[in-house]
C-alpha cells in the first residue's frame, strides 16, 4: 500500500559557499508525528527563500524507488533527507504523479502536487558528485513539490490516496522533460479553467505554446 516512510525537517543550518551563507538542506527523519500547515513541516526552514519554500513548494517528497535508483547509481545510500525532502514515500509513482492531483495522508492532511524539483548548485555542493546537476537532471527522478490544502499531521507509516486526478494527464515527469505544445494547451486550459497550475509549471507551458506563434 502507498505510503509515507519518513518524514524529514531540518535539524540545523549549515554553513554554505553559495550567496545566503548557510543552507537548510540538510533533513533527518523525525520519530514523532509532526504538523503540516500552510507553509510546510512545522519546524522547517528554508535558507534562500528566494528559490526555495512557499505555498506552492510547501513540502518536497521523494520516492524511496527513486532514492534506490541513485543509490545503484552512485553506489551510495540515499538515506532519508539526504536530497533535502520532506517526505519519503513507498509505492507512490512520484515521477508519474500528476501536476494538480491530490494526496490524502493519514486522516487529515491533503497536499496537491505543484511542481517537479529543479537541481541547483546548493544541492550539487550536498552531494559532492562530479557534474550532479547534470546528473541528476538526466535521470528526470526529481520528486515533487506539494501545497497544502488541508493541514494535518503526518508520520512515518501513514497511507498515501490519491482522492483527485486532473484529466489533462500531465505528470512531473513530463513537466520537467519539457512539454510539446498540445501538453502545454492543456495545461493551460485548465488554469484557465479555474484549476490550480503553479505559475512556474503555467509559465513553462506558455513560453511552450509561444515557441509555436513566434
Amino acid at each position: 500500500m502507498p505510503a509515507i516512510t519518513a518524514v524529514c525537517r531540518v535539524a540545523r543550518l549549515r554553513p554554505d559557499s553559495g550567496n545566503v551563507g548557510v543552507t537548510a538542506i540538510d533533513k533527518t527523519p523525525l520519530d514523532e508525528p509532526v504538523a503540516v500547515r500552510k507553509l510546510g513541516v512545522y519546524g522547517d526552514v528554508q535558507a534562500d527563500r528566494t528559490h526555495h519554500g512557499g505555498a506552492d513548494k510547501a513540502v518536497y517528497a521523494f520516492s524511496d524507488e527513486d532514492a534506490a535508483h541513485f543509490a545503484g547509481l552512485l553506489g551510495r545510500e540515499i538515506a532519508p533527507g539526504l536530497f533535502g525532502e520532506n517526505l519519503r514515500t513507498t509505492g507512490v509513482d512520484v515521477g508519474g504523479a500528476v501536476i494538480g492531483e491530490r494526496w490524502r495522508i493519514g486522516d487529515a492532511l491533503v497536499l496537491e502536487v505543484t511542481m517537479p524539483r529543479t537541481p541547483c548548485a546548493t544541492f550539487a555542493r550536498r552531494m559532492k558528485e562530479p557534474r550532479w546537476v547534470k546528473r541528476f537532471t538526466a535521470e528526470n527522478r526529481t520528486g515533487a513539490y506539494l501545497r497544502v490544502v488541508s493541514s494535518g499531521s503526518v508520520s512515518a507509516g501513514d497511507p498515501v490516496i490519491v482522492t483527485d486526478r486532473p484529466s489533462h494527464g500531465i505528470t512531473i515527469a513530463e513537466c520537467f522533460a519539457g512539454l510539446s505544445p498540445d501538453r502545454a494547451r492543456l495545461l493551460v486550459d485548465a488554469a484557465d479553467g479555474g484549476s490550480f497550475v503553479a505559475q512556474p509549471v503555467l509559465d513553462v507551458a506558455v513560453k511552450a505554446l509561444r515557441r509555436v506563434s513566434a
